[in-house]
């Protein structure tokens, strides 16, 4: 940590907090690093950050917020090195309109970023498992929108449906303003879950925008449909080439990735790890 500077703290979590940092050098780039408190995990959670690593090592892509490095600390620290998203998380941006709706462009616009980005993860059989507006990132004044938080993610060959529901979520929320499922206790609010009841969007929005949340929030996870599927409905269609290269990343199926073998990493993989 001696050639970064603290700016401030942008986070704080269970087991540690994000750092807004720069180089110690004039007109220093900032980035945001992780600090994990190796003293107060367990086994399982120090394999499960040494797994969030290799992951985000992988996951090079315009719409994922990009690894740079991970490093020990003093005091048995653990630390990870990240882009810094200058405009904050999607949470807050939601929370700066003050009950004033975004228009359907704005929404569109962002909701086909995510989509690129949570294809780019369920390609490699990636599941991120915690897609919500707290962990999805704006940069350039809110022009770039990057996925991140990648600490409970998990590769898998199931099916990543409950990533899709949770993409439903957000959008319901850009919307609206407001979480798609609330009650007045908890048996309430898990019934609502579990029969997909949510209060109607604006009229203001197209029936398209109106279709797109009917088919995230069925119930049946099977119903619902892949990122991939979601790319190709023409309203998203018509933005894709205005956030992606796809010459440069291409929108065809990959191979996925392995699971991390802990008793033969690649050399890459060990690095970050060697004291």
């Amino acid at each position: 940590m001696d050639q970064y500077e603290v700016v401030r703290q942008v986070g704080q979590g269970a087991f540690g907090r994000a750092l807004l940092v720069k180089q110690r050098q004039r007109h220093a780039q900032l980035y945001v690093i992780k600090e994990i408190n190796l003293r107060q995990l367990s086994s399982r959670d120090k394999d499960a950050s040494r797994k969030e690593v290799t992951l985000l090592s992988k996951m090079k892509h315009p719409n994922i917020v990009a690894f740079y490095k991970s490093f020990y600390g003093q005091l048995n620290n653990f630390y990870i090195l990240m882009e810094y998203c200058d405009a904050g998380d999607l949470m807050k941006r939601i929370r700066m309109q003050r009950g004033k709706p975004f228009t359907e462009q704005q929404i569109v616009d962002w909701f086909v970023q995510i989509c690129l980005g949570l294809k780019h993860i369920h390609d490699r059989k990636v599941l991120h498992r915690d897609i919500k507006a707290q962990n999805i990132f704006l940069t350039q004044g809110g022009l770039k929108v990057k996925l991140g938080d990648f600490g409970i993610a998990r590769i898998l060959n199931r099916c990543v449906c409950v990533d899709i529901w949770s993409l439903g979520c957000v959008l319901y929320e850009l919307c609206t303003l407001r979480h798609p499922f609330e009650g007045s206790n908890l048996k309430q609010l898990v019934l609502r879950i579990c029969r997909g009841r949510y209060s109607p969007v604006s009229q203001r929005y197209s029936s398209e925008l109106h279709l797109l949340l009917h088919l995230l929030f069925k119930v049946s996870p099977r119903d619902r449909p892949s990122a991939n599927s979601l790319l190709k409905r023409p309203l998203l269609q018509q933005q894709i080439s205005k956030h992606l290269d796809t010459q440069r990343w291409r929108i065809g199926p990959v191979e996925p990735l392995q699971e991390p073998d802990h008793d033969q990493h690649s050399a890459a993989a060990v690095e970050p790890y060697r004291l």
